[in-house]
């Protein structure tokens, strides 16, 4: 377990540097996809999630929606590594006519479906989910929210119905960095107690450290076995910008790129 971890550390390192690169290419929303790399590495690295980069739509695949559609360069970044499609798309990211655009899109291979418009991507996981019980597959949905979109209504009402048709083949995420686009997420609407909302919803539910690769896989490993006719939702706290000490915790920095000095001072402690 130790060496499997320490492998994951050097992977996260390696995709938060890649995230950096790109964004001063093009742009995009860097410290939302800082704070979400463990957890979505450790989903493709850390044997948790069933896929097929050279048959990315294998019937028995299980299924990953970033419904946070913002923080998706960490998922192009860790998907072209695993080579879902070729690595040096990521140098063209968010040029003309390249397929790795601000947010997800279905046409991207490994992209279960176009996600970014917030409160939305849960939904569709869960109705995947649905569909998934109806016709007696024994694959696993999978969905990364934010919690600034789960002050959208749309993400209750997906949470009421994965609950009613007890869907225990989905499995939330909550990337807690308790900030949004120009504020904490506390000042905005009033969050907490967030376990015990989704309890109240009829979910299993964990709370744990996003950026602790052995926490992450123990709730993924727990809640896969756990068939209780209950959806489950980890709410993973995590910090925003995280790697990089001037973007931590920082709303400024929601759709901000470093530039002169502070590119080389953010290289320096990402190294």
């Amino acid at each position: 377990m130790d060496k499997k971890i320490t492998d994951l550390e050097k992977k996260a390192k390696e995709i938060r540097n890649k995230v950096l690169d790109m964004c001063l290419l093009g742009g995009g929303h860097l410290v939302s996809s800082f704070s979400c790399v463990e957890l979505i590495v450790a989903l493709y690295y850390g044997n948790i999630l069933k896929f097929n980069p050279k048959n990315p739509n294998w019937d028995k695949r299980d299924r990953f929606i970033l419904s946070k559609g913002h923080g998706t360069i960490t998922l192009y970044a860790v998907l072209a590594d695993l080579g879902f499609f070729p690595i040096n798309e990521l140098n063209n990211y968010c040029q003309c006519d390249c397929m790795l655009g601000s947010h997800p899109d279905i046409d991207t291979p490994g992209i279960e479906a176009t996600t970014g418009s917030l409160g939305h991507g849960i939904g569709v996981a869960t109705g995947m989910a649905f569909a998934g019980k109806i016709d007696k597959k024994e694959h696993m949905v999978v969905t990364i929210i934010g919690d600034g979109e789960s002050t959208e209504g749309a993400v209750w009402e997906a949470a009421m119905f994965a609950s009613k048709k007890n869907l225990d083949n989905l499995i939330a995420i909550t990337d807690r960095n308790k900030l949004c686009v120009t504020d904490f997420t506390d000042n905005c609407m009033g969050l907490e107690p967030l376990a015990k909302k989704w309890e109240s919803f009829g979910w299993n539910v964990k709370e744990i450290n996003g950026h602790s690769f052995k926490e992450i896989i123990e709730a993924m490993d727990y809640f896969y076995s756990k068939k209780n006719e209950k959806p489950s939702m980890i709410i993973a706290n995590t910090t925003k910008g995280k790697g990089v000490s001037f973007m931590e915790n920082d709303p400024t920095w929601h759709t901000r790129i470093p530039t002169g000095d502070l590119i080389k001072k953010a290289k320096d402690e990402l190294k």
